[in-house]
C-alpha cells in the first residue's frame, strides 16, 4: 500500500507495519521525521506514485494494513470499541478512527462487505491514527454484537429520536458503541442487537450529525465518565 500525506506517512513510520520506501519533495524532505534515505521526487512524481494530489509532498510504500481479530479485541479488559454499520465513506472511517484513537478506544470493528476498508485515503483522513488503532473486520455485525454481549460487553447504538440521552447510561465495563451510515442509520437487525439505543440532542436546524462527530461525542462522554470514576 502506498500511503500519502505528512501525518499518514509520519505515523506509518512510527507504527507497527513495515515501511519499505519513502518519497519526498525537497520541501517536505526538510521535515525532521523524514528518513535520511528518502527518495527525492517532484510533486508530480509523488502524485503518480500515490494516485492523489493530496499528498502534501510525501508518500511511502508500506506493508498491507494488518487487521486485528475481533475476538482479540473482545478479550481485552473492559474494551471500548466502535462498531460501524456499513459506513462506506473513507473520509468518515478515517475521521472515526482518529477520534477513537485519540479517546483511547480499544479498536474499531467494520463489516467485511458494503463498508469502507482501510485504504490510503482512510490513512490520510485519520491523520495516521489507523497505524496505532486496532481495526477488525467481521462477516456479520449483528453476530459480532452477540459475541460482544457474550463476552460481557454492553452495546449502545446511536439512533436519532431514541428515548435515552447519550449521557444517561453507565458506561462502565466493556462497551461497544454502534454507529450507522449517514442518512440511513442503523439497519433494523443491528439496532435490535443493541442493548440500548441512545440519542444526542440537536438544538439547531440541521437534523443530524456526521457519523464521525457522533463518534467523538459518545467516545468523550464515555472517557469522561471513566476518568471521573477513576479519580
Amino acid at each position: 500500500m502506498v500511503v500519502y500525506g505528512r501525518n499518514a506517512v509520519r505515523e506509518a513510520l512510527r507504527g507497527r507495519r513495515r515501511v519499505h520506501a519513502v518519497w519526498a519533495t525537497q520541501g517536505a524532505g526538510r521535515e525532521p521525521w523524514v528518513p535520511k534515505d528518502a527518495h527525492r521526487a517532484t510533486a508530480e512524481e509523488i502524485e503518480a506514485l500515490c494516485g492523489s494530489d493530496g499528498h502534501q509532498g510525501v508518500c511511502a510504500e508500506a506493508d498491507p494494513f494488518p487487521y486485528a481479530g475481533a475476538a482479540e479485541l473482545l478479550a481485552r479488559r473492559d474494551p471500548l470499541l466502535v462498531a460501524l454499520d456499513e459506513v462506506t465513506d473513507p473520509q468518515n472511517l478515517g475521521a472515526v478512527a482518529r477520534s477513537a484513537e485519540c479517546a483511547g478506544a480499544t479498536g474499531v470493528v467494520i463489516p467485511e462487505r458494503r463498508a469502507a476498508e482501510v485504504t490510503a485515503a482512510v490513512c490520510k483522513a485519520s491523520a495516521g491514527a489507523v497505524e496505532h488503532l486496532p481495526i477488525a473486520r467481521v462477516r456479520n455485525l449483528a453476530d459480532f454484537l452477540a459475541d460482544a454481549k457474550a463476552a460481557g460487553c454492553w452495546t449502545y447504538g446511536a439512533a436519532a429520536g431514541a428515548g435515552t440521552s447519550y449521557d444517561a447510561p453507565d458506561y462502565a465495563g466493556g462497551v461497544v458503541v454502534v454507529l450507522g451510515a449517514e442518512g440511513r442509520g442503523l439497519r433494523p437487525r443491528v439496532a435490535a442487537s443493541c442493548d440500548q439505543l441512545v440519542s444526542i440532542p440537536l438544538r439547531g436546524r440541521i437534523d443530524s450529525l456526521n457519523v464521525s462527530a457522533t463518534a467523538a461525542v459518545l467516545l468523550y462522554e464515555i472517557l469522561q465518565q471513566r476518568l471521573d470514576t477513576s479519580s
